[in-house]
């Protein structure tokens, strides 16, 4: 029998990187380290600059710093997720909580406090591109009961990344996708923080939650906005996250937030 073809995909290593900080020795560190990986690196120390190149390269990631001089990583990222479909992951003060919080609103991907380590910082890129380079794989098989997996009035199609509550498409970003397919192939099962970083962002080593936390709030949103009434995304106080079915009892019973 004949294997089935895989499409192409980028290795994990050699894709194109951007770096925007403004600190002239932390971008020259940070680049340095990614080329000794293998990555492609390209730099900027403003706003502007970065789009710029983010337009002409069109990079696999884009590490962005919130603070910029002129138009900030905000105003960047907003810009970046309205253009083009990379990776974005910000990089802010410690004290720049709510920074955070916009900026994953706004579409980063994952965000990293300052001060990092830098193994850290380059263990999370290779996770995000190994994960992106593994959802670029189309298998050319036809699409079985495994491809496709329910939980209530959601259906979720893992081999065209396609998702529908009640038959009507629902709008995924590519994380949002791969959160709402582990759930659905999980339901009633409570999973922790950690777990979901590992099997959904790829991550092997402790980092900061608010990233899932915002996640669901996205996938709750976009349920509830389509109608979707015998599923819901419970939290399980001091443990993560559960898909629960819901019964005519417990239809109307808004799940914990």
């Amino acid at each position: 029998m004949t294997p089935p073809k895989l499409a192409a995909t980028s290795p994990v290593t050699g894709g194109v990187i951007l770096i925007v900080e403004d600190e002239p020795s932390l971008r020259e560190s940070i680049a340095y380290h990614l080329k000794s990986e293998g990555y492609t690196v390209e730099t900027a120390a403003d706003g502007v600059r970065a789009l710029g190149i983010a337009r002409e390269r069109k990079p696999d990631l884009v590490l962005l710093d919130i603070m910029l001089p002129g138009m900030n990583g905000l105003q960047v990222c907003r810009a970046l997720r309205d253009e083009l479909n990379t990776i974005i992951l910000m990089l802010s003060a410690k004290g720049e909580e709510l920074d955070r919080v916009l900026g994953l609103e706004l579409g980063a991907d994952d965000y990293l406090a300052k001060p990092f380590a830098m193994r850290e910082l380059v263990a999370r890129v290779r996770a995000h591109l190994r994960r992106a380079a593994r959802d670029r794989v189309v298998v050319e098989i036809p699409v079985d009961e495994e491809d496709v997996v329910t939980a209530g009035e959601v259906a979720v199609d893992r081999r065209n990344r396609s998702a529908t509550v009640n038959g009507t498409p629902v709008a995924l970003k590519p994380r949002e996708f791969d959160l709402l397919a582990h759930l659905v192939s999980h339901p009633k099962t409570a999973l922790t923080r950690d777990v979901l970083l590992r099997d959904v962002w790829g991550y092997d080593f402790p980092m900061d939650t608010r990233t899932v936390d915002v996640h669901i709030r996205w996938l709750r949103l976009k349920l509830e906005q389509l109608g979707a009434k015998d599923v819901a995304i419970e939290t399980v106080r001091g443990h993560g996250y559960r898909l629960a079915i819901l019964t005519s009892e417990t239809a109307g019973i808004a799940p914990e937030r």
